[in-house]
C-alpha cells in the first residue's frame, strides 16, 4: 500500500521514491489504472468530513478574504465534484501504449511510434486543493509518478488529500509524493533535481510561474496567468454580451479564466458602457476605464485605469475597459497585453469573428461566449494539470495526452546497417 510522508522523509528521499514508482506505473494496464481512479473517487467521499475539517483549519489560518479566499475553500460540493472529476477521468480513453504512426521500411524494419508516460512529474501550486486531485489522478491514468508541492496555506488540505489518494490499495510506493511546504527550500530542490524530475509545472500566479520558469535545471510547462479580455463589437447582441461579460467576470473571479478587461467598439460604447457599467457595479465589480470609457459613464462610479491595468491579472471582483475603433485594435491590443489565455468577441459579423479567432495569439479564442469555459473537464478532458499558454510541448488545458511523450518501437529480422 502506498504511503505518503511529509516530515520523516527529505525531498531527495521522496524523489527518489517517485522515480522508483515509474516502472510499476509504467506496467499498469488501463483496467488497473482505471479500478484504482474509481477506487479514489470512493475514498475522497467517505472521508469528506476529515478533508472538510483539515480544509476549514487551513481557512482559519490563512488569513485570507475575498476570492483569495474561495480558492482555498472546500465545501461538500466541491468535495462532491472532486469525486465526479476522478470518475470521469477513469472514464477517458487511455492514452499510454496509442499507437501514433506505424511503418515498414523497404529493408524490412517495422517502426511504431507509441505513446509512453512522461516520467516523474512536479508541481508547485498555490491556495487550490483540488488541484491535488486533479493532477494526481491525471498522472496515474496516464502512468506518471507525481511530486506535489502546495502552498503553505493550503497544507493541512493537501496533506490529507494526498494521504487519502495515496493510501488506496494497489497505488505503488512513491506514486503520489507531498513536499513539504512551510518552507522554498523544497521548491529549490524539486526544480534543480534534473536526474530525477522529468518536467515541473508550475500553477499560479505570474511572480511563482516566472521565478520556476527562471531557476528551474528541470524542463517546465507553463500554466499562465490569465488576464482574459472580451471584445463587445459593433454588430454585438447586448444581452448575450452582458450576460457572457456579467458570468466571465463573476462567476468565479479568482480562477485564471475569469475575464479581467472589457473592450467595447467605438460606434455602440456610447450605448452599451453605461449598460454594462451599471450591471458590472450591481454585480459588486469594481470598475476601471480609459478616459472615453468614463466619459460615456459619467456619473457613474468608474475609476482611472492606468497603463499597469492593461497588463494585470486581478484575480478579483475588478475590471477595467476600453473603447477601441475596430476589431483590428481589439486584436492589437489583446496581443499586447494579454498572458495568451483565453480571449472573447461578441458579434454577429462573422467576417470579424474569423478575423479574430485567426489574429489572437491566445491559446482559447471564443466566439459568443465565456471566457470561464477554458478549463479540462469544460473541455471533456475530465481535468486538467494547467492551462498551458506556451506553445511548447502542449498549449491550453493540458490532460492526458499531453502528459505522454513517446518512443519508437523498431521490430526486424536481422537486419544491419
Amino acid at each position: 500500500m502506498a504511503s505518503v510522508v511529509t516530515t520523516v522523509l527529505s525531498t531527495q528521499e521522496k524523489l527518489l521514491r517517485a522515480r522508483e514508482a515509474t516502472s510499476k506505473l509504467a506496467q499498469l494496464s488501463t483496467e488497473a489504472k482505471n479500478a484504482l481512479l474509481f477506487a479514489m473517487a470512493d475514498a475522497v467521499e467517505a472521508n469528506r468530513d476529515g478533508i472538510l475539517a483539515a480544509n476549514r483549519a487551513d481557512v482559519e489560518s490563512s488569513g485570507l478574504a475575498g476570492a483569495m479566499r474561495d480558492r482555498l475553500l472546500l465545501t461538500p460540493a466541491r468535495i462532491q465534484e472532486m469525486a465526479n472529476g476522478v470518475r470521469e477521468v477513469a472514464t477517458l480513453p487511455d492514452p499510454i501504449g496509442e499507437t501514433l504512426a506505424e511503418w515498414t521500411r523497404p529493408n524490412g524494419l517495422h517502426m511504431r511510434k507509441v505513446r509512453v508516460p512522461l516520467g516523474v512529474i512536479g508541481i508547485i501550486y498555490e491556495s487550490r486543493p483540488n488541484v491535488t486531485v486533479d493532477t494526481a489522478v491525471l498522472a496515474l491514468k496516464t502512468g506518471n509518478a507525481i511530486v506535489l508541492r502546495g502552498g503553505k496555506e493550503a497544507a493541512r488540505s493537501n496533506q490529507r488529500l494526498a494521504e487519502i489518494l495515496a493510501a488506496v490499495p494497489g497505488v505503488p510506493d512513491g506514486a503520489i509524493e507531498l513536499l513539504d511546504s512551510s518552507t522554498r527550500e523544497s521548491v529549490q530542490e524539486l526544480i534543480k533535481a534534473r536526474a530525477l524530475v522529468d518536467v515541473i509545472i508550475p500553477r499560479g500566479g505570474a511572480g511563482l510561474i516566472t521565478f520556476v520558469t527562471e531557476n528551474s535545471a528541470v524542463p517546465v510547462i507553463e500554466t499562465g496567468a490569465g488576464n482574459c479580455h472580451i471584445f463587445v463589437d459593433e454588430s454585438a447582441d447586448f444581452d448575450m454580451a452582458d450576460d457572457i461579460v456579467i458570468n466571465a467576470k463573476t462567476q468565479r473571479p479568482s480562477v485564471c479564466n475569469a475575464a479581467e478587461k472589457l473592450l467595447v467598439h467605438e460606434r455602440v460604447a456610447a450605448k452599451y458602457v453605461p449598460r454594462i457599467v451599471k450591471k458590472l457595479i450591481a454585480a459588486g465589480v469594481e470598475v476601471r476605464g480609459d478616459g472615453k470609457s468614463r466619459s460615456l459613464a459619467a456619473g457613474l462610479d468608474v475609476g482611472s485605469a492606468a497603463d499597469q491595468d492593461w497588463y494585470e491579472e486581478y484575480l478579483r471582483l475588478c475590471l477595467a475597459i476600453r473603447v477601441v475603433a475596430d476589431v483590428d485594435e481589439a486584436v492589437a491590443h489583446i496581443n499586447r497585453y494579454s498572458t495568451k489565455h483565453s480571449d472573447s468577441i461578441v458579434t454577429r459579423d462573422e467576417p470579424n469573428a474569423r478575423k479574430f479567432l485567426r489574429s489572437v495569439d491566445s491559446a482559447a479564442v471564443y466566439w459568443n461566449a465565456s471566457t470561464r469555459f477554458t478549463d479540462g473537464a469544460e473541455f471533456g478532458f475530465g481535468a486538467e494539470m494547467g492551462i498551458s499558454t506556451q506553445k511548447l510541448h502542449c498549449r491550453g488545458p493540458f490532460a492526458l495526452a499531453e502528459l505522454t511523450s513517446c518512443k519508437y518501437e523498431i521490430v526486424g529480422t536481422g537486419q544491419v546497417r
